[in-house]
């Protein structure tokens, strides 16, 4: 099968299909240019429902398809976003799901409150994450609203796992990662048989 970003397929299934980038950072995440029509249809094929806001892709799977998007601070009607990156992945966002059952929140909550320097690298990083947020355009009437329970808690993990997979920043999100690669995929979890006619 042909994956929905139009390059020909691997052969096989992979073995970790979502990898941590080493040069990812805020500037990259910047950079990424606005999502087209085809791959807006992609990510709304990945998360079952139309994609919401400006997005560009900040992160790709080994089928060349969106692990992260970056989603612009208010939605097309001035609803406030808060949220910056979002996982899409359906094998990265079911493990990352597998570990929140686990009750892993619980544990992350109590070394936050034990640890300082990961509280502090932990809210550091949220500041960062504000600062570059406000950056995409009009900030949040509260500046602090923040996503993720950042700074002083743990609330999803999805939301930091992205995070740390766009820029490489956030702590909980490198341990999140950590413990949900590799992540092994049969396919393409979208391919142009999926995308509706005219965004193929």
């Amino acid at each position: 099968m042909t994956p929905a970003d139009g390059g020909a397929a691997p052969p096989g299934p992979l073995p970790d299909a979502v990898t941590a980038d080493p040069d990812a950072s805020y500037e990259r995440a910047a950079a990424a240019p606005a999502a087209d029509a085809r791959t807006r249809a992609v990510i709304s094929a990945q998360l079952g429902r139309p994609a919401r806001g400006a997005s560009a892709v900040v992160h790709t799977c080994g089928f060349g398809l969106p692990t992260v998007v970056r989603v612009a601070p208010r939605l097309e009607d001035g609803t406030p976003f808060p949220t910056t990156f979002w996982l899409t992945c359906p094998v990265m966002r079911s493990r990352v799901g597998t570990l929140e059952a686990d009750h892993a929140m619980v544990g992350l909550n109590e070394r936050l409150a034990q640890q300082p320097e990961l509280a502090a690298d932990y809210a550091a990083a949220h500041e960062r994450y504000l600062a570059f947020r406000d950056t995409l355009g009009d900030p949040l009437p509260d500046a602090q609203v923040s996503a993720g329970g950042m700074p002083r808690f743990v609330k999803c993990l999805h939301v930091h796992a992205a995070h740390h997979l766009a820029t490489g920043d956030n702590p909980i999100g490198a341990w999140t990662v950590a413990r949900t690669t590799p992540a092994p995929c049969p396919a393409p979890c979208v391919t142009d048989a999926d995308l509706a006619p005219g965004t193929s």
